[in-house]
């Protein structure tokens, strides 16, 4: 019997699906475009009538390959227009300081994404913001829950590229 099988990078570790084809791929680059399209209008363009496609994407669901479909907002048409990238530095890298770091920036809405980095900064954060009067309310907040030793930021002026679509070409496909 013939099937595709891939290994595709999902998080930071490795994942091994072998019941996922090039359908399935078309399937997920159509769903980061729009994830409202129907199991008919999917099938549509992948060749395959509804139900069968439905069953792709809940396996793909099953998966963990397609973790959830959201919407995606206009941060302007929110009064949502200004966006900082914080820089954050600790001289406590005890896993009970991160704990509470953790616990502290989830509590802040206006941080929509956190990442721990390698080099001088220890972690980014996205804040998205109305204006420099909120962003510096955020600021007095951040630094009030969370013992830190250097924050700085960088806003941005004008966004040139924003996409939540993942590259799928890196996603390796052998026949076995």
């Amino acid at each position: 019997m013939r099937y595709r099988k891939f290994v595709a990078l999902i998080g930071s570790g490795t994942q091994y699906s072998p019941n996922v084809d090039l359908i399935d791929r078309k399937i997920l680059q159509l769903l980061q475009e729009d994830a409202s399209l129907s199991a008919r209008e999917l099938g549509d363009r992948v060749g395959l009538t509804a139900t069968p496609c439905w069953r792709r994407v809940q396996n793909l669901e099953k998966m963990g390959i397609i973790s959830r479909r959201v919407a995606l907002l206009d941060s302007s048409a929110l009064n949502l227009s200004m966006t900082a990238i914080v820089q954050v530095r600790t001289n406590d890298h005890s896993a009970r300081w991160l704990e509470g770091f953790q616990t502290a920036i989830a509590d802040f809405s206006e941080i929509v994404e956190a990442s721990r980095t390698s080099g001088e900064t220890d972690y980014m954060l996205r804040v998205v913001v109305p204006d420099m009067a909120a962003y510096d309310d955020f600021y007095k907040r951040l630094i009030e829950r969370v013992d830190l030793y250097d924050v700085r930021s960088v806003f941005v002026m004008e966004e040139l590229k924003r996409t939540t679509a993942l590259p799928l070409d890196y996603t390796a496909f052998t026949t076995g």
